[in-house]
């Protein structure tokens, strides 16, 4: 490598290579460590989703309060984060103004596993799913970055050839004869 000229030099002291603006510090990798998120697209789509919902709330407020149109887009737009489980309630766009990339993340099907007891830790519910160990409703999940609604969370259980819920069950003595034979 050839060495730097004076000028050189000097531009490479103002310029920080460990933290670039448009990056926003290390919260992103913060977020996918935490969360044990592997992809940085399903990051970037999350991060996408939380602008266009603080978009839409900006635009909803600069509207007049009694206007009727802002009043159903309001109510259809909480009602529909709240099913997806992305805000505790339905009281105030002030909930959504604030919405962040972790409140997606904490609606992923391995977070979900966790917070159900399914898997003690993240790494080990992203396996599970990757083996086929898990369905939501009828159907076997293989995707970690699958967003559980409220109304599926009930719905997520152990596949019935799986290997696991069969030890979880031989734990808990509760393996019955028919159990055995299909297992």
């Amino acid at each position: 490598m050839r060495k730097l000229k004076f000028h050189e030099k000097k531009l490479l002291k103002k310029v920080n290579f460990l933290e670039w603006k448009r990056e926003g510090g290390h919260r992103e990798a913060q977020v996918m460590r935490r969360y044990h998120v592997t992809g940085r697209d399903d990051y970037k789509k999350y991060s996408s989703l939380c602008r266009m919902v603080q978009k839409l709330v900006n635009i909803l407020k600069q509207m007049d309060p009694r206007d009727p149109f802002r009043v159903e887009m309001t109510d259809s737009l909480l009602e529909k984060l709240y099913n997806m489980g992305v805000i505790p309630t339905r009281k105030s766009l002030a909930l959504c103004d604030h919405l962040s990339v972790s409140s997606f993340c904490g609606r992923r099907l391995s977070t979900v596993l966790v917070r159900l007891k399914f898997a003690e830790h993240l790494k080990e519910a992203v396996t599970y799913i990757e083996q086929g160990h898990i369905r939501v409703g009828p159907e076997t999940v293989t995707d970690p970055a699958f967003l559980v609604t409220r109304n599926m969370e009930d719905f997520v259980t152990w596949v019935d050839t799986s290997k696991i819920k069969r030890k979880v069950l031989q734990y808990n003595e509760k393996l019955d004869d028919y159990d055995a034979m299909n297992c």
